[in-house]
Order: C-alpha cells, then sequence, then structure tokens
C-alpha cells in the first residue's frame, strides 16, 4: 500500500514539473518574439523601403507596389527572381488608409463586437420565431 501512494505522489510531482517547465518555456518564447518584434520594428522605421500593396497571383508569386526613397516601382516576385515591371506616379497610386494601423484594436473591443453580433442574431431569431407563432395561431 504504501509502494503505491508514493508512485501517486511521484506522478503528481512529474505533472506539475512539466506544467511549470512547459509555463517557463511559453514564457520565454513569448518574450524573445517580443524582443525580435521590436528589433525589427526599430530597422523599418528609419528605412527607406516600403512595401505600400502586395496583390498574390499564384502560391508563389506576388506583385507589389514598393517605395524606394521618392519612388514608387511594381515589382513582380517569384519563387526564385524578382522583375521591375515599371516605375509608377505617386497619383498613380491609391493609397488605403486602415483603421488597423490609425488605432491598435484591443481582443476586447474585437469580443464585444463579436458578442453585440451574436446578442442581436439571437433577438432576431427569437421576435421571427414569435411572429411566426403568431401567425399560425391566427
Amino acid at each position: 500500500m504504501l509502494l503505491v501512494s508514493t508512485s501517486k505522489i511521484d506522478s503528481v510531482a512529474q505533472l506539475l514539473t512539466v506544467i511549470l517547465l512547459f509555463v517557463v518555456v511559453l514564457g520565454a518564447t513569448w518574450l524573445t518574439t517580443r524582443y525580435v518584434a521590436g528589433v525589427q520594428k526599430g530597422k523599418m522605421k528609419g528605412s527607406n523601403f516600403e512595401v505600400i500593396d502586395t496583390f498574390r497571383l499564384t502560391q508563389n508569386k506576388y506583385v507589389q507596389i514598393l517605395r524606394i526613397g521618392k519612388k514608387y516601382m511594381a515589382v513582380a516576385i517569384c519563387k526564385d527572381t524578382v522583375t521591375v515591371l515599371r516605375e509608377l506616379d505617386e497619383s498613380e497610386i491609391v493609397f488605403h488608409d486602415s483603421d488597423l494601423s490609425k488605432k491598435a484594436v484591443s481582443f476586447e473591443d474585437i469580443f464585444n463586437k463579436a458578442k453585440d453580433f451574436t446578442d442581436n442574431k439571437t433577438k432576431k431569431s427569437i421576435e421571427e420565431s414569435d411572429e411566426d407563432d403568431i401567425t399560425k395561431d391566427s
């Protein structure tokens, strides 16, 4: 009987150790990702290169509009090659202001919008079923 309780304690200790190691690795991964993203963002901030728009043609072929210094270029990007299609004037490019770039969207905002949408759909379906019941009763 003593052997059974000792093996249970060992099993629980092993489980807790694995969970603790998982949390530590997950935290280290999160910190590393945040650090690398910050470094990359800092490098790109003062850069003369900017991707304005990307259009996917096939799985590994894209057309991109790039800003290089003060010039705009349309380029085709394939698996092994990059081809300049033509230089563009700034007047030929339509810039789209993204709401995401203007304001950081929190998970809470997205969750509340989804919750409101679901609540409104539920209310609408309940109202429709009530109207169906009323017309059936008449």
